[in-house]
């Protein structure tokens, strides 16, 4: 079936729903897809810690400097000024005032401020340590009251289409690269809709579960990254994926995040002989960087012999944990971790992508009537290592813009349509064994290989791994019956390469990037 919209976005996080609703206050009808059964499972929802907003005797320079600090010299300065001068205002105007986000406040009804790692004043707001999902709650409650707005969930976005590869004029490779829309998959029906748009938004979020341990929700797989590969869209600083350096260890449970917040209101992290080790890291200790903190932990783990190391709260006001971090406190309770008595076992994770498809300060790409927002995009505000509490502020700042941005464009703008080739359905089964070894591989050779600590010797074995596995994927995937589980494991390898290629020519240290000097 064929579906026209003035505007299409994949994704359902911050960006794409902020894209979404302002769009829609314009006038501007909007198609919102998500491949998950539930619009609010993304990156977003499982945000902890906070969104920036403003300290006192606080300035647009002074997080722009701390976000340049952060960012080991590579951060893009009109984008660190661009989210330093727009994000509060936003921050006030739409989560404030218009969705009335209900961020905590202190004894005089004044929203509470937080500091968090590499912060120079404390200027976090948050809910509880439930920022993100009371966000994501009032975000998608507003896209579904919107009479512009068109929720689509289960529906898989399979890749772009392009004038050059889904036109049937054969001439239309003479034009400008153009995006004109997605084939999208009913993950119920098994049926694939072309969907075409006068402009299309990737808002697919991150790249986490390209890796053995993650932060990051199912869904974290790099589609967004893979389809704009796959269109010839320009992607920049995929080397530099961040690790969160605090989540929860137990062999039982899923990688869950701790909040930077946590080490914020005075966390230590410390070894297994109870040493505060971040001093001999880092003059900030245990407030440092994420990228030193993560490879600190790593170093200690190697140096002690020990699978984790450990954060300690619990020398802190037991009612007040309870009521700051609720969600974490019940969360290490399931596994009989009492934060109020306990240290907390931890370990570092793939937490978030500095890279991703290059935009400019309007969410645009290299490729016409393509946009990007959130973390699939790279603004270049995060340079090699993003500042904690930055990535909620960029989806909210470039959803914003790209939004004013379609909405002026768009005005008596004539948008061509082609012809486009039907989708060809294959039938052949796919053994589910398969695609579950494949993701192993994928997830060990990325942890192995492409993790806190890199060599060109691991790389290049990394490479050979895994362009032969692509290669049989491929096979399957040509002559597969489609699934969001085929979609989504041909995505992943085509993501993971995309970062290890960019690892492997990066011969420079930077941020999230660490070579090893041992090969």
């Amino acid at each position: 079936m064929e579906i026209k919209t003035d505007v299409l976005i994949i994704g359902t996080g911050i960006a794409g729903c902020c894209t979404a609703l302002e769009l829609a206050k314009r006038g501007i009808k909007v198609l919102l897809i998500t491949k998950m059964p539930d619009p609010e499972l993304t990156n977003t929802t499982m945000a902890q810690g906070g969104i920036i907003y403003k300290g006192k005797n606080d300035s647009p320079e002074k997080l722009a400097s701390d976000i340049k600090s952060a960012g080991a010299g590579l951060c893009y300065e009109p984008a660190v000024y661009f989210l330093a001068e727009k994000g509060p205002e936003l921050v006030e105007k739409l989560l404030i005032n218009e969705l009335k986000v209900p961020f905590d406040r202190n004894k005089k009804s004044e929203l509470d401020l937080t500091e968090e790692g590499a912060h120079s004043v404390p200027r976090i707001i948050h809910y509880k340590d439930w920022t993100g999902k009371v966000i994501c709650d009032k975000l998608i409650r507003a896209v579904k009251g919107d009479k512009n707005i068109t929720l689509l969930k289960n529906s898989t976005a399979i890749d772009l289409l392009t004038l050059s590869h889904h036109s049937k004029n054969p001439n239309d490779i003479y034009k400008l690269p153009t995006c004109v829309g997605a084939y999208v998959l009913n993950s119920q029906t098994g049926k694939v809709n072309t969907i075409l748009a006068k402009e299309t938004v990737l808002a697919t979020g991150g790249v986490g579960r390209l890796f053995l341990h993650t932060t990051n929700p199912l869904g974290a797989r790099g589609d967004g990254i893979a389809m704009a590969y796959r269109a010839g869209a320009r992607l920049l600083n995929l080397e530099f994926i961040q690790f969160h350096p605090t989540t929860l260890y137990h062999r039982e449970a899923e990688r869950f995040l701790l909040s930077e917040s946590m080490r914020g209101e005075g966390a230590v992290i410390i070894n297994k002989y109870d040493e505060k080790f971040m001093q001999r890291y880092h003059k900030l200790g245990s407030m440092a960087p994420r990228d030193v903190v993560a490879r600190a932990i790593y170093e200690e783990m190697i140096r002690t012999k020990d699978e984790c190391v450990y954060l300690d709260i619990s020398f802190k006001d037991k009612k007040w944990i309870k009521q700051r971090f609720p969600n974490i406190y019940q969360k290490c309770l399931e596994y009989d971790i009492n934060i109020t008595k306990h240290k907390i076992p931890i370990v570092p994770s793939a937490h978030y992508s500095c890279g991703g498809v290059a935009v400019d300060l309007y969410g645009r790409t290299s490729i016409n009537r393509l946009r990007a927002v959130g973390e699939v995009s790279c603004t270049g505000v995060h340079g090699a290592n993003r500042l904690a509490s930055t990535s909620l502020l960029e989806g909210l700042v470039w959803g914003w813009s790209t939004a004013q941005d379609i909405a002026t464009e768009s005005k008596g703008k004539r948008y061509y349509f082609p012809e486009i080739e039907p989708w060809q359905y294959e039938n052949e089964p796919i053994d589910p064994a398969d695609i579950h070894q494949d993701w192993l591989i994928i997830k060990h050779t990325m942890w192995n290989y492409v993790g806190l600590v890199r060599s060109l010797k691991r790389m290049k074995r990394a490479i050979q791994i895994l362009k032969e596995l692509q290669n049989e994927i491929e096979n399957f995937y040509d002559k597969g019956k489609l699934s969001d589980e085929l979609i989504g494991v041909r995505n992943a390898v085509q993501s993971a390469l995309a970062i290890l290629y960019a690892a492997h020519e990066n011969r420079e240290s930077r941020g999230c990037h660490y070579l090893s000097e041992n090969e």
